[in-house]
Formats: structure tokens, sequence, C-alpha cells
């Protein structure tokens, strides 16, 4: 068990184009990865591990990979990644061949350990589908993960929520076999302090399966919060964040707190209050 707090960052959707284009012919993706990615260089201290929950490239084209690539060289944290449904599997390999994610046929599952901590990244991708589904090789995966030990505190990400949020057009794209993870949280309960999702563009928080849940948003391009049912899908340019999620060692399993950070340059840090010493 690590006796500090861990830190780790969720940055979601990036939807990198080929260098120059704009992603939905507006949003230019590139630059706002650059100053999410600027942001995170400056927090101090510097996050253990970033985890992007997927939707990495716009269309799954390689140029989209190698500049998604050429762009995450300039963070200086290690990095890891899971698909969304705009990305592909055998590009992603590719793009990020030192991800671990296991042989050429399977999903792009994989787990980084930060001291105490387990990270697993699963795959929730259906090939040309925009909702999510975790296979059965991936179920498999991580119920034995999670069984591999009694005394390591996990987080999980994946690209699809596990639960709907209210907004029509992201529910019907929602993880449509969310029963099943729900069934192996249950199998492991303390284990699993976090399920952290994207594909949504929009910060959310919820409990599924007794567990802290949420869905981060995005760099720029933020689904707009709609809750009654509207075609097609609109979006808004809303001010970037991402999360922060630190986990806190105390008893048992510890605890996790997610915090959002703004993307940009902000006055401070300011004092409260009148810190001058007295004058003797």
């Amino acid at each position: 068990m690590a006796s500090r707090t861990i830190l780790i960052a969720q940055i979601s959707d990036l939807h990198i184009t080929p260098p120059g284009a704009l992603a939905y012919g507006r949003v230019d993706t590139a630059a706002a990865l650059l100053r999410t990615i600027g942001t995170l260089n400056g927090l101090s201290p510097r996050p253990d591990l970033v985890v992007i929950s997927g939707d990495i490239a716009d269309s799954a084209q390689p140029e989209e990979y190698a500049h998604a690539t050429k762009l995450l060289g300039a963070l200086q944290t290690p990095f890891a990644a899971t698909p969304g449904n705009h990305d592909r599997r055998a590009p992603m390999r590719e793009a990020f061949p030192d991800s671990l994610y296991g042989n050429a046929n399977c999903a792009l599952n994989t787990v980084r350990r930060v001291e105490g901590l387990d990270i697993f990244l699963m795959d929730s991708t259906v090939a040309g589908a925009a909702h999510g589904e975790l296979d059965a090789e991936t179920l498999l995966w991580l119920d034995g993960a999670l069984a591999a030990s009694a005394t390591r505190p996990a987080f999980l990400f994946l690209h699809h929520p596990p639960f709907d949020t209210g907004i029509m057009y992201t529910d019907a794209a929602r993880l449509r076999n969310a029963d099943a993870l729900a069934a192996i949280l249950n199998r492991h309960p303390t284990r699993v302090l976090l399920v952290a999702a994207g594909h949504a563009h929009r910060a959310a928080q919820t409990v599924f399966a007794g567990v802290s849940a949420s869905i981060c948003p995005a760099g720029e391009q933020a689904v707009t919060l709609e809750f009654e049912p509207r075609w097609p899908e609109v979006f808004r340019v809303e001010p970037p964040a991402f999360y922060l999620h630190a986990w806190l060692p105390g008893e048992s399993f510890g605890s996790v707190v997610t915090h959002v950070v703004p993307v940009g340059k902000f006055p401070g840090p300011i004092p409260m209050a009148d810190t001058t010493p007295p004058r003797l």
C-alpha cells in the first residue's frame, strides 16, 4: 500500500485530425490538446500517470495517430490510452507499441501499476458502432485481475459510460452490457474505488454498482446538455477541463477524490488574507 497521495489525470475524446484539419469542420483539436498538455505539465506535483479514455483519433487514420503521438510527445508525464468508438484497434496498437495491449487479435486492454494502486484500462469498442460493449475475454481478464489481489485498490477506465446521463443521444451509445461489469464489481467489493469513462464529452458524476463513477469532459467540444430528445446530435464549444483523480492513503483501501481542472492560465496564487508580517 502506498503511503502518499497518488495522482491520476484523465483526459478524453481528443479527436485528433490530420494536421491542418478541423474536427467537425470547426474545432482545432490539436491546439486544444496542446493547451491541455500545457496545463498538465504545469501542475505541481505532476500526475503519476495520465490516462486517455478514448477517441484519440477522429477517424482512425494512421496520419491522425501519427499526429497525436507527436503532440503527446510534449507531455512530461507517462500516459496510457484506451480506445473509443472513433478509434480502430490495429492502427492504435501500431501507434502505441509500448502499451502492452497483448496479442494482435485481442481487445486493447492493459494495466498500469502505480506503487500500490492498480489502473485498469478496458477496451469497450465495437467495430463499426458508436455504442460500447465489453467482450467475453475482457470481462474474464478483468475478473481474474481483480481476483489476483485482495489488498490493492484499483481504478477502472473505459470509453463508454456504463450508466445513463439523461442526455438522450449519448445514452443511446453507452455501454450495452453494463450489468456484466456490475456483476464483476459486486464479486470484488471494496477493491475498485473508481469507474471512469469518456465518450459523452461532459463532466458527470454518479454511483455505479456501489462505486464512484464519472465521465470526463473533453478538451473543448462538449455534447449539448439537452435532456429532451433532439436529433441530430449537437455540440457546443465550452471551457475545456480534465479530471485529476487523487488516491488518498488511509484505512483499508484508502479513498478517491476527483478534481475538475480547468485548462489554461489564470491569475494566482493570490493570498486570501493579508499575510504581511506585523511591524515591531
